[in-house]
């Protein structure tokens, strides 16, 4: 681009996506002229997920607008908490966030996930028919139109990646409700149901149950048992301070 210039500024939040941002004051950038805003705040790495408003001399501007020389725009983040309208508050994640999605089912956040890498356009394309957000640190990923929302996952530790998602979205937690395996919701279960699923001592030991009704897995307070309920019950403590 070498037409009109303008100054942007960004918010703090997104200095990750602009290193140049860190040194503070505004970014001069040279526009086409034809360009939308959108584009590039895009183009400067910076994924429309992850902006809240745009503000060009003092007012707020749809991403369509196409800049003017000497125009000041400043890209603040999205507000929190965010509030995704128009359907129940559902997750898709991509092939890189397994651990992330077992630990968002373990509180019962209805959390798709692909195991294996279908490639963007089938994300995308999943993300808008079944209207979920889908997390996920690609970027590219994340300025697909298709999608029906997004949000980038900022850290590569699954403890803070999972603080993050439940600051940002406060969804409802309902912990043990979800099968971290699938998705599906868990039932009580007898004893006789999953019989064929324990080992002996698991057999002798335990007597209360869950099980998928969409897979069929059997779940029972086991040797991990400590390290599930320490997640769980940091992550309710954090939403009640939230209030």
């Amino acid at each position: 681009m070498n037409g009109p210039e303008i100054h942007v500024e960004f918010a703090p939040a997104l200095h990750v996506f602009v290193p140049q941002a860190r040194r503070g004051g505004a970014t001069r950038v040279a526009t086409d002229g034809v360009s939308t805003l959108g584009h590039v705040v895009e183009s400067l790495g910076v994924p429309l997920t992850e902006v809240g408003t745009l503000v060009v001399d003092g007012r707020e501007v749809a991403p369509a607008h196409v800049p003017a020389a000497g125009e000041s725009v400043t890209v603040r983040s999205v507000e929190r908490p965010q509030r995704v309208p128009g359907a129940p508050l559902r997750f898709l994640l991509d092939v890189h966030l397994g651990t992330l999605a077992r630990r968002l089912r373990l509180l019962g956040v209805d959390t798709a996930y692909e195991s294996t890498d279908i490639g963007d356009p089938a994300l995308a394309a999943r993300s808008a028919a079944e209207k979920r957000v889908m997390l996920s640190r690609d970027r590219g990923l994340l300025r697909r139109r298709e999608l029906w929302a997004g949000a980038f996952v900022y850290s590569t530790r699954p403890d803070d990646q999972l603080h993050d998602v439940l600051d940002r979205f406060r969804p409802e937690l309902r912990p043990w409700t979800r099968c971290t395996a699938c998705n599906g919701l868990l039932r009580r279960a007898a004893k006789e149901e999953v019989a064929d699923q324990l080992k002996g001592g698991t057999q002798r030991t335990y007597d209360v149950f869950a099980q998928c009704s969409a897979c069929g897995r059997a779940y029972w307070k086991g040797a991990h048992h400590d390290q599930l309920e320490a997640i769980v019950e940091r992550a309710l403590s954090r939403d009640a301070r939230r209030g």
